[in-house]
């Protein structure tokens, strides 16, 4: 059976099973984006403890993204690690310092 051109109409079976599948998606980037709040949840930034190029993204003035670290402990790039750790690591701070001067 067609309505209004050549598509036939779809079973209720097939449309129950894609009203299903739709839930289960949903249910299962719901659950990944929980998972990702916790996660961040339990992390704080760490500046002054990347390796050039190691940060994590937009590190300050002077870099642009994820990797643009010019030097070691860089005071105003920073990792994530787990909260309460940060001030436990040389060179860590949980503020943002000075950008390195440009040579």
């Amino acid at each position: 059976m067609s309505c209004g051109g050549n598509k036939p109409l779809e079973s209720k079976a097939s449309l129950k099973n894609k009203l299903m599948l739709s839930c289960a998606v949903a249910a299962a980037l719901g659950m990944a984006a929980t998972v990702e709040m916790v996660q961040a949840a339990d992390m704080e930034k760490c500046y002054g403890v990347a390796k050039a190029g190691k940060n994590q993204c937009k590190a300050g003035e002077g870099t642009t993204c994820e990797g643009t670290s010019t030097i070691d402990g860089q005071k105003n790039a920073w990792l994530l690690v787990p909260k309460g750790t940060c001030e436990k690591l040389v060179g860590g701070s949980l503020k943002e310092g000075d950008a390195p001067d440009k040579k």
